[in-house]
């Protein structure tokens, strides 16, 4: 692992956070614990793998913090017995992989070694992804709908149409649209979208 050697896991299990530590620095992995998230963002590092416990909120609270920042640090959640939909949701917020607790020494350090080799190039696409989700979250649903028939090259008019609304509430919607999206044009606005895997 290359990220200054350094893993930091956030567990609110005091006897977990121990027994994690104590196996990753079999393998000559250096973990700096913290019991939880607000603990760790008063010392956010500059580089480095986050090992996040899967409870609380920590994934979306981290990422949401890494989307004000504007800095990334890849996080693999885990927790014992995870359902399928629990990965899902905590790999949607963010989160670049999820182990299952308790896992061998070995499957934690292949797990860190993989996410190190390919955490710039994925780093860049989850930031700017996380960005875009958090600029479309700020829009109506009515917004989304005038967003969509936008980006499928519909006139007002067409939107308007489908919407059952007049082509001036959707000139309306849509200049909201670009103001909450901090979008200069429309298809910057369409770029957002497509980033924050609104539309394919």
């Amino acid at each position: 692992m290359d990220r200054s050697n350094s893993l930091m896991l956030i567990d609110s299990d005091i006897r977990r956070r121990a027994a994690v530590c104590h196996e990753l620095s079999n393998c000559g992995i250096h973990v700096e614990p913290f019991e939880d998230t607000g603990e760790f963002k008063q010392r956010w590092p500059r580089s480095g793998t986050i090992l996040a416990e899967d409870a609380d909120g920590n994934i979306t609270s981290l990422i949401q913090h890494m989307t004000e920042a504007g800095c990334w640090l890849p996080v693999i959640a885990f927790c014992e017995a995870p359902t399928t939909s629990r990965v899902v949701h905590a790999i949607m917020d963010g989160a670049i992989d999820y182990i299952e607790w308790p896992a061998k020494p070995d499957t934690i350090a292949a797990t860190l070694a993989e996410v190190d080799s390919n955490a710039a190039r994925i780093g860049n696409l989850r930031l700017r992804e996380a960005r875009a989700r958090s600029r479309v979250q700020r829009l109506t649903r009515r917004e989304r709908e005038v967003l969509a028939g936008v980006a499928e090259g519909m006139s007002n008019r067409l939107i308007g149409e489908k919407l059952s609304i007049s082509p001036r509430t959707v000139e309306i919607h849509r200049a909201n649209m670009l103001t909450k999206m901090g979008a200069h044009h429309t298809s910057e606005a369409i770029r957002i979208a497509i980033e924050a895997a609104l539309i394919d």
